[in-house]
């Protein structure tokens, strides 16, 4: 476990692997744990990073406010301590997606290209079950029979601050994010499980308006591609850090398994 002290607020953060830098940003439901298996398939040529925001997993919980603004000063200066040496790839799921994005506008000598998960480009497409209170906070969200294979995701989403998710909600609602999206000079790969139940997926054309940016949707996953279909959504990513061209060349792979004799 490695911990960074930033201002008064202990940051939790994880690494492993060589090479190239990569970050990856949490979402609202769990922490840090569930990009273990993404960050273990890229650590070859990678060095990976992921941290807990504030409010989440094992960082302080004691902040008055948790605002996307917050959150992009917090991956400012946690790379900045750090020493990461950018432009960096980031990778954000629902409010890690609009961390990077507004990362990506006020930093943009920083960023290489962005891979958003189940980004909500709009507070309509946010579930509004996320601010009801009352019972298992993913059993909330997701529903009570969709929480199956999603037992880290939830014991970690219990741990989150009080605050954490409604005060981080409401300020993604106040930041619509689809015209900000067109503001970005780097390439973006925007990833969504078709059968979200907590980021409703945009139409294509929102998004497919410049080679700079390509929409992909996930067959039979929900709101954690990465959990969903690993193995396909790793490929992907790999494919996505590779690609030098037209991002439309990109498309989701066959998944790869072992063939048992």
């Amino acid at each position: 476990m490695s911990a960074l002290v930033l201002g008064d607020s202990v940051v939790h953060y994880e690494y492993f692997g060589r090479g190239r830098p990569l970050v990856f940003i949490h979402g609202w439901l769990g922490s840090w744990r569930y990009w273990v298996n993404s960050m273990d398939a890229l650590s070859g040529s990678y060095r990976v990073y992921a941290l807990d925001l504030w409010g989440f997993g094992d960082s302080d919980k004691s902040r008055e406010q948790y605002t996307l603004e917050s959150y992009v000063q917090l991956l400012h200066a946690f790379v900045r301590e750090l020493g990461i040496v950018a432009p960096i790839p980031l990778v954000g799921h629902a409010l890690g997606g609009a961390v990077a994005v507004s990362f990506a506008l006020e930093h943009r000598e920083a960023v290489d290209r962005i891979m958003t998960v189940s980004l909500p480009l709009s507070g309509s497409a946010i579930n509004r079950r996320m601010l009801a209170g009352g019972g298992s906070f993913l059993d909330r969200v997701l529903g009570r029979t969709a929480t199956a294979g999603y037992e880290d995701v939830e014991r970690e989403a219990g741990r989150t601050a009080p605050g954490a998710v409604d005060q981080s909600v409401e300020s993604v609602i106040r930041t619509p994010l689809q015209p900000r999206i067109q503001e970005l000079d780097v390439p973006h790969l925007a990833v969504y499980g078709e059968q979200d139940s907590v980021v409703n997926p945009p139409s294509p054309h929102l998004l497919n308006g410049s080679q700079k940016v390509r929409l992909l949707m996930m067959p039979e996953c929900r709101h954690f591609p990465m959990l969903d279909r690993s193995s396909q959504f790793n490929r992907l990513l790999l494919d996505f850090l590779e690609t030098k061209g037209d991002l439309g060349d990109l498309d989701l792979k066959v998944e790869w398994t072992r063939r048992i004799r």
